[in-house]
């Protein structure tokens, strides 16, 4: 043992000048918390922005065959009153030559098969289909009743989606995305 070193720093344990680290760096850790919690806290969702949570859209005017696009957490949404037609169409398909097996329906478990029913608003309302609005494969915001499947269809890179709102051709690799929805009225839809 040298002459300026104590038994206790020869024998590890903890010496009055660890204790000083160590309050310092607590002290330090809780200075910077307080300091970066404003600039953390601001990056909150303000009041108008949860508001959009959930919206609900008057579909009183849709007869079948039409559409209209709603804005809902700054994506639009497709709602379509689909024709007798459309519904037929879609039940035709087989689940095998679908390209996204995947029913894609925030309503249903993770697993539910694409079939046309999952897709829409369910047995007792099948004609309505409520979609996020947006490609899946860059985002782009696809056109209504066109394509080669007269759904919707992506002139930006030739994605073409049936009247489900499933990917047929094209590069997209999912179905359009159904948001959680539900009729709270005959009118009515709330989405969110």
């Amino acid at each position: 043992m040298s002459e300026h070193e104590t038994t206790s720093e020869t024998l590890g344990e903890p010496t009055r000048r660890d204790f000083l680290y160590l309050t310092t760096g607590m002290a330090g850790a809780v200075g910077a918390v307080s300091v970066a919690w404003p600039f953390i806290d601001q990056m909150r969702p303000d009041a108008s922005t949860l508001a959009l949570a959930s919206i609900e859209v008057d579909v009183s005017s849709l007869e079948p065959g039409m559409s209209l696009t709603a804005k809902w957490r700054g994506k639009p949404v497709f709602i379509r009153n689909r024709t007798p037609k459309e519904i037929e169409e879609a039940n035709a398909v087989a689940l095998s030559d679908l390209k996204d097996p995947i029913a894609r329906n925030a309503n249903l478990p993770a697993d539910a098969q694409a079939t046309d029913v999952d897709r829409s608003a369910g047995k007792d309302k099948e004609n309505w289909i409520v979609m996020i609005g947006s490609c899946t494969h860059l985002g782009c915001v696809p056109l209504g009743q066109a394509g080669d499947f007269g759904g919707w269809f992506c002139p930006c890179h030739g994605s073409h989606y049936d009247t489900a709102g499933r990917i047929r051709k094209g590069p997209a690799p999912m179905n359009l995305a159904v948001p959680t929805f539900s009729f709270v009225s005959d009118t009515v839809i709330k989405i969110g």
